[in-house]
């Protein structure tokens, strides 16, 4: 497939995700109608689309809208597809440039382009365009001079403005040195340096146009490429072997992968390759002395936003990251923050910008309360916004300090864990700050804080506290020191078990949370040295090795378990026995661990803003009861979660608030119990925070019968993101609040009747709007409403086309409706010319509210008076109608020639005896010669039945025939006369004048003069001028006294006397005096005007020159 090139064919759009079909740019005549048409396809959007059309770069049409400019909306149910039409109405040549139509719904955006071209009327003139002249005197065809005034254009007067006088710039340009030409330039609001000094330079040579003897073809006044496509521009040489050169803003191109060169023949052609901004430049081709100039600009396409922006829910001190996707690499995007743009300069150290290919990110280092706020990033083609939500960090402590009771030379380890890895923290003994040492080791390993004190001696006893840096918390537990004094007894003691279980707060009872390390130690004592048995229920505790082991030492004997698992919970025993004696102690091991994950997470009901939650508690809770729960809630398509609460929620339902209507979220919730918190719920279904609608307005009753009453009422003022799924009606007798609902099913119209009503009951009434969200509130009418039929006198409403003669054809379909009211139902009666209607032919049907007359193929003899009657009891109303069928005439009768004299003829005839049932309004009558039986036409609408043919022939002979006509048109058959007529040969002599030569040269002079105008700059303008001469007088197009050179900027056109000097895209440089000087051999003649050039700024504020 050949890839499309700018120059050879018009570009088309690409076809987006939200357009289904786009309007395509058009060349438009002027004075034609031409209509736009944009499909947008709403099925997976969550809003109704809202399409904006805009011309050029800000002017939005809407509210141009009126006769010129027309606009459309339709929407198709079945489809789910919104059609735009534009229609411009009577095309101008203010309508031509470049438009833009934006459909925006909610999270998502598109955009295409397309141009208007507006061309002349010129094919019907260029067939004969010496129509289109006039000529000058009264004295025939071909006398006179030619007028070229009929190819202007009409331009309305305008109220010529005393202005104050101008200076030439230029002219001080001429004058001054070169070192005070930026000065002058500032002092004038000249812009554009570069184009200042080059016009300058080409208006002190003075050279005048001419004919170019090396270029058969050159550039155009400029092309136009999208960014990434590729273009070329050709010339045509005279010579094909001249060498040629091309440049780039003064600087030659040299062949390369990027600028390809071609020559075929005596075609040159310069191709570049994937034009981007730095290919917006003129451009020039040299062939020996001999230069042609052009523009080529780059359209950079609208960069649109893929991936919006997420809300973030964070803490103080927190890194927050705000994440955009563009649609191209390498787009400048603009972050705002309630308005206040945030850039490099001003940003300072607080905000960073980081580019990742097309992801654009805004990191917050450290968040604080200040940067609490609404944060947008803008492109040229969309915008998205995200709230910030900061709040103050909070430690929350997980496992707390224990105290403990060790012996000399044992090590003491206190531990502890929070919430916060980051967190950091100091040690402090009896108030003083414990520093680290070779017996004394402080470690902080993410979230636990350790104290270690290895070969403990009585000095170490005391309080130990544990203070977080920066929160008002601090974590005490008490090191007690266990002195051991050993007496001798030569003597057996039975066997003692020490246990001492204060630290886990119930008797025998040990509580370790699931994966940690257990070790119990038990004091034994005895004489002699006990035997240690250690029981689970009764299975043997091994020692020495295994995950549940027992150690002994000395005196001591240690339970111990590796990483703590829920089949370890159970009754444990130690049973000690020497000679004299046995001891036994029973204990209970009891597993704690963090609460599985809540379940059934569902959202129960929603608001406008919110959504209220519910879940079911853990199936097991760790064994620890369940202190509350933490939630978090994410968009639908989005992988960022964002937390609800920071402290927990006892309850099981929660009001999720500051949600967007219309948008999808999901929740899940997790468990806290005191060990810790549990693994995420599953995620609830999607739901979308919708509000019911406000209730339906404008609830009247339609009509009341003895058992009905038709309601009717407009929907609610505010619907929302949920839309109307239908309405309930519901009623109740006065006094009661028993409201019974009247449809089954909800109701998709505004208006129903409610029936089965009984007869003079008062009733009450009211309607409830239904959608996604539930019931509406109510509206209810004020007063009650007395069932019982209303007798109201009949009344024919005839239509105002009925109250005149109604004429239709033979053969044609005739169908009236007359509307009538009256209560109870009237009585219909159709008569014809005051005899009742019985006619076969002629139908009637008959409603409630109105009578239908119809006739499937009207006659003759259907014309008539017919009458409508309609009857209420005695009181009654009558309506009449008169129709007339017609048809064509018959044709005249007794055609016949009277008398011939000279070159006349008298002709005569008598109406048709058929004239169609209706008037005859004229006669056409032909004549035909004899030789060529050849039919002209002589007289059209002829009202006498007579008439005299003038302009006859000599020595001719001539029948004549006549058609009759009356409203439906002429007769199909002619009347023929029945004889002819002769006109006798005469001797006649014709004398010819002598021919004179006519001097047709004269000197030039302009028939119509420039106008002066002001437009706007950026827009294509034209002014144009009418002159007449011969010789064929030479033109030549100055500004501001000096002549226009080949500046691709100016076309200059010449059309058969016409003159128009083109102005593309006008800058403030642009503005000032033009004139348009005609030369010839026998003199010249000269018309200037004055063009002022509008800058459009902010705040609708214009500039000019």
């Amino acid at each position: 497939m050949k890839e499309h090139v700018p120059g050879e064919d018009s570009q088309m759009s690409e076809m987006s995700g939200i357009f289904v079909e786009m309007p395509e740019s058009v060349t438009a005549t002027k004075g034609k109608d031409v209509t736009f048409v944009a499909k947008v396809d709403s099925s997976n959007l969550l809003r109704k689309p809202n399409m904006k059309w805009l011309k050029g770069k800000w002017l939005d049409l809407s509210s141009k809208a009126g006769k010129h400019l027309q606009f459309k909306e339709v929407y198709d149910r079945n489809t789910k597809i919104y059609t735009y039409e534009m229609n411009i109405i009577k095309v101008v040549d203010g309508d031509a440039g470049g438009y833009r139509c934006e459909v925006t719904s909610k999270d998502k955006c598109d955009i295409c382009t397309f141009e208007v071209t507006v061309q002349a009327v010129q094919e019907e003139q260029q067939d004969n365009i010496l129509e289109a002249f006039k000529r000058s005197g009264d004295a025939g065809e071909d006398a006179g001079d030619l007028d070229f005034s009929a190819l202007l254009k009409k331009r309305e007067k305008k109220h010529k403005e005393i202005a104050p006088e101008e200076v030439d710039v230029w002219d001080i340009l001429k004058e001054a040195k070169a070192c005070d030409y930026e000065k002058i330039a500032f002092e004038y609001g000249i812009t554009d340096l570069r184009g200042m000094l080059t016009r300058l330079k080409k208006m002190k040579k003075k050279v005048e146009p001419k004919k170019s003897d090396a270029f058969l073809k050159k550039l155009d006044s400029a092309y136009s490429v999208d960014k990434g496509k590729r273009i070329q521009l050709t010339v045509e040489l005279a010579d094909s072997n001249a060498p040629i050169k091309w440049l780039k803003n003064g600087q030659e191109i040299k062949p390369s992968a990027k600028y390809v060169f071609e020559s075929v023949g005596n075609k040159r052609t310069l191709t570049i390759n994937k034009c981007n901004l730095s290919d917006d430049a003129a451009y020039e081709c040299v062939v020996g002395e001999e230069k042609c100039f052009t523009e080529v600009f780059v359209k950079e396409p609208p960069i649109t936003i893929t991936k919006l922006l997420d809300d973030v829910h964070t803490v103080v001190g927190e890194k927050v990251e705000f994440e955009v996707e563009v649609s191209e690499e390498g787009a400048n995007v603009k972050w705002m923050r309630d308005g206040v743009e945030l850039n490099r300069e001003t940003a300072g150290s607080k905000y960073r910008f980081k580019k990742d290919g097309k992801k654009h990110i805004l990191i917050i280092n450290e968040a604080t309360q200040e940067d609490i706020g609404m944060y947008y990033v803008y492109t040229n083609g969309g915008e998205s916004k995200a709230e910030l939500e900061v709040e103050d960090k909070e430690l929350e402590v997980l496992q707390n300090i224990a105290d403990l009771t060790v012996k000399a030379s044992e090590q003491a380890v206190f531990k502890c864990e929070v919430s916060d890895e980051k967190a950091t923290g100091k040690w402090f003994k009896d108030g003083v700050e414990v520093q680290s040492s070779d017996r004394i080791k402080i470690t902080h390993i993410g979230r636990i804080h350790k104290l270690a004190i290895d070969d403990v001696k009585p000095s170490d006893a005391g309080d130990y506290t544990f203070v977080p840096d920066g929160y008002a918390l601090s974590l005490s537990a008490k090191l007690n020191f266990l002195e051991i004094k050993i007496d001798y007894v030569p003597r057996q003691d039975p066997p003692k078990i020490h246990l001492d279980t204060s630290a886990t707060g119930n008797k025998n009872t040990i509580t370790v949370v699931a994966g940690n390390k257990l070790r119990f130690d038990v004091e034994i004592t005895g004489e002699p040295a006990p035997t240690v048995c250690w029981m689970k229920g009764a299975e043997l505790v091994s020692e020495g090795e295994g995950r549940v082991r027992v150690e002994f030492n000395k005196t001591v004997s240690s339970f111990v378990i590796e990483g703590a698992e829920k089949g370890d919970e159970g009754c444990y025993s130690i049973t000690v026995t020497n000679p004299a004696g046995e001891d036994k102690v029973e204990l209970f091991v009891k597993i704690v661990d963090v609460p599985n994950s809540p379940e059934n997470v569902k959202c129960t009901s929603v608001g406008e803003d919110y959504g209220t939650i519910t879940w079911d508690p853990p199936a097991y809770d760790g064994g620890v009861p369940i202190k509350g729960y933490l939630l978090e809630r994410k968009k639908v398509g989005s992988d960022r979660w964002t937390k609800l609460n920071f402290d927990v929620y006892e309850s099981t339902t929660y009001e999720a608030k500051k949600m967007i209507e219309g948008v999808l979220y999901e929740m899940r919730v997790f468990a806290v119990n005191g060990i810790g918190i549990s693994q995420a719920s599953e995620n609830s279904k999607p739901f979308m925070p919708i509000a019911p609608t406000s209730e339906p307005i404008r609830l009247s009753v339609d009509d009341v019968t003895d058992t009905t009453c038709a309601l009717k009422w407009r929907p609610p003022e505010r619907v929302g993101a949920g839309g109307i799924d239908g309405y309930i009606i519901e009623y109740c007798t006065e006094g009661s609040d028993l409201w019974v609902q009247a449809n089954e099913e909800p109701l998709g119209n505004n208006q129903y009747r409610v029936k089965g009503l009984q007869v003079g009951e008062k009733m009450l009434f009211r309607v409830v709007a239904l959608n996604i969200a539930g019931r509406s509130p109510p509206a209810t009418l004020t007063q009650a409403v007395t069932i019982r039929e209303i007798m109201e006198q009949p009344k024919i409403r005839l239509p105002r086309h009925l109250r005149t003669k109604l004429i239709t054809l033979v053969g044609e379909k005739v169908n009236i409706v007359i509307p009538f009211q009256g209560k109870p139902r009237p009585v219909v009666t159709w008569y014809k010319d005051g005899v009742l209607l019985e006619d076969n032919t002629v139908g009637t049907r008959t409603s409630d509210v109105d009578s239908i007359l119809f006739i499937r193929s009207s006659e003759r003899a259907h014309s008539g008076k017919y009458t409508l009657s309609v009857q209420v009891e005695n009181m009654s109303d009558s309506g009449d109608i008169d129709i007339q069928v017609v048809e064509k005439p018959g044709p005249p009768i007794d055609v016949h020639v009277t008398d011939v004299w000279g070159f006349n003829a008298g002709l005569d005839w008598k109406p048709p005896k058929d004239d169609g049932n209706c008037e005859i309004i004229g006669y056409t009558i032909q004549k035909a010669d004899m030789k060529t039986k050849d039919w002209f036409t002589v007289y059209e609408h002829n009202r006498r039945p007579n008439c005299t043919v003038s302009d006859l022939v000599m020595g001719n002979e001539y029948s004549f025939r006549v058609f009759s006509e009356n409203i439906c048109g002429h007769s199909d058959d002619p009347g023929i006369s029945k004889n002819t007529a002769t006109v006798t040969k005469t001797g006649l002599a014709y004398n010819r004048p002598p021919f004179k030569d006519k001097d047709v040269n004269h000197s030039p002079k302009f028939t119509a003069p420039l106008v002066s105008r002001s437009v706007v700059a950026g827009y294509r303008t034209a002014i144009s001028c009418a002159v007449r001469g011969y010789p064929k007088p030479k033109i030549v197009w100055m500004k501001n006294n000096m002549i226009i050179g080949e500046d691709p900027k100016f076309l200059m056109q010449n059309n058969q006397g016409v003159l128009t000097l083109n102005i593309r895209r006008p800058s403030m440089f642009d503005g000032g005096k033009y004139s348009c000087r005609a030369i010839n051999d026998l003199g010249q003649d000269e018309v200037e005007c004055k063009l002022e050039i509008r800058v459009v700024q902010e705040k609708g504020m214009e500039a000019k020159i």
